[in-house]
């Protein structure tokens, strides 16, 4: 054991175990949906000084001093958002994605409003949810809301059920004043075409939360909510989308001022700057490269999901040939539950997560074991596997859940798997390793 008791132990040993995750995800295959690995260029501006900096407020009407080069880098990087999300305005100040939507919130909306939105089991976020679940947009800002009716065999929201449910609000006095689409299991596209027009009509504000599928939208191969009618779109940048981790909003351009008011002074001070950086630059790469990636991801979460069912699996969305984005959801119920099946397979360096799937709640399960597993494609699709990687990858997680071999074992060939994969793809330069360790800290003495 390391003495913890002195400082110098302490910085040690922090920056050892930083080592030693990149050494693990180095030798792991890294199937996190909400997660993919930044280029070296992402990564470099990340590093930069413009951490260390304050930019409160919009480029040109700074509150600080010192914002040069930040503010040309900011108004480069709303341009390109513009550019890959074909948006009339966009703002990428936004911390996270959990910002981005309490922006539109305070923007739209007022405490004690109803929003309806996709309960979690039904795909979906923590963000979009109720106050006695800590949701954030009943915890934080005071929403009530509502959830969407789920057709589970079609994997989407049932649009008939909605518009029934949106009228009946109105009749009872809780017509709902934005309508909240995406989430966190998003397999197919939400029915935003078949909705925004009669919310609209309805007096509701459109928002579409692509936090997980932005990068997929960015290429052109899930859906195109602001040409559907979205008011509004919302994300995360570090998702499909290849970024560091952080939020942009993207919408119409008389949107604009409330958003940006909701942002500064409204949700942030400091927004982040290397981030923004880190941003631009991914969303560089994204209209150099955004369109082959998308199809890649998307042919490899087909393919992954394929091979899981042709090993007796049960893959949602069967009906609809499983997944038409980045994620894969599997009910692994007759092999054990999600929450131990995560524990197995990340013995294995197999990193997924479990997931509460619909009719979990129900059958009495809890987001600890749940009935599922996400398992998303983003990031081995960065690191260049295709439809072939998704076959053994197939077989690396059916040898610890259907055959029961011992994980330690599985890591080892995993490990072998994985040195074929250490560079980033679909970027400028790869000339660092997806998961190198750079030291800025001299280690003599």
């Amino acid at each position: 054991m390391v003495d913890m008791s002195s400082a110098k132990a302490s910085y040690d040993k922090v920056l050892k175990l930083l080592r030693d995750h990149h050494e693990w995800f180095n030798r792991s295959i890294p199937l996190i949906a909400s997660e993919n690995i930044p280029s070296p260029a992402v990564r470099e501006a990340v590093m930069s000084d413009f951490g260390n900096r304050y930019a409160e407020g919009w480029p040109g009407e700074r509150v600080y001093a010192g914002c040069v080069y930040i503010d040309q880098v900011e108004l480069i990087c709303n341009d390109l958002a513009r550019q890959v999300f074909r948006a009339e305005f966009a703002d990428c100040r936004a911390t996270s994605g959990v910002v981005a939507n309490l922006a539109i919130y305070a923007a739209f909306s007022d405490p004690g409003d109803y929003m309806m939105a996709a309960s979690i089991p039904s795909g979906g976020h923590i963000s979009h949810g109720k106050k006695e679940h800590s949701g954030t947009a009943g915890l934080v800002h005071g929403l009530n809301i509502e959830h969407y009716p789920f057709s589970k065999e079609e994997m989407t929201i049932d649009v008939d059920a909605t518009k029934k449910k949106i009228d009946e609000m109105a009749r009872d006095g809780k017509a709902p004043k934005i309508g909240m689409f995406g989430g966190s299991l998003f397999l197919f596209p939400h029915p935003v075409a078949e909705l925004a027009g009669f919310m609209h009509d309805r007096g509701m504000y459109v928002n579409y939360d692509g936090a997980h599928v932005a990068g997929l939208i960015a290429g052109g191969e899930f859906q195109d909510p602001l040409r559907e009618g979205a008011d509004s779109m919302t994300m995360s940048s570090h998702k499909t989308l290849w970024g560091p981790q952080g939020g942009i909003i993207v919408s119409l351009e008389k949107h604009a001022e409330p958003i940006k008011k909701a942002i500064f002074p409204g949700n942030t001070s400091s927004h982040h700057l290397h981030h923004v950086a880190g941003k631009a630059v991914a969303l560089a790469e994204s209209l150099e490269f955004g369109k082959a990636y998308a199809k890649q991801v998307i042919k490899n979460a087909k393919a992954l999901a394929e091979s899981l069912a042709g090993f007796g699996f049960t893959v949602l969305g069967e009906k609809r040939g499983y997944t038409q984005s980045h994620q894969i959801a599997v009910d692994v119920t007759k092999f054990g539950d999600g929450g131990t099946i995560e524990k197995e397979l990340e013995s294995a360096g197999i990193i997924l997560n479990r997931q509460l799937l619909p009719g979990d709640i129900k059958a009495g399960r809890h987001y600890m074991h749940p009935g599922g597993v996400r398992i998303g494609v983003p990031e081995t699709t960065r690191l260049g596997m295709k439809e072939s990687e998704m076959k053994e990858i197939a077989t690396f997680i059916k040898r610890v859940v259907v055959d029961k071999q011992e994980p330690k074992r599985v890591a080892k060939d995993v490990a072998d798997f994985r040195k074929q994969f250490q560079k980033v793809q679909y970027a400028f330069d790869n000339a660092v390793g997806a998961y190198e360790y750079i030291s800025l800290v001299s280690r003599k003495g």
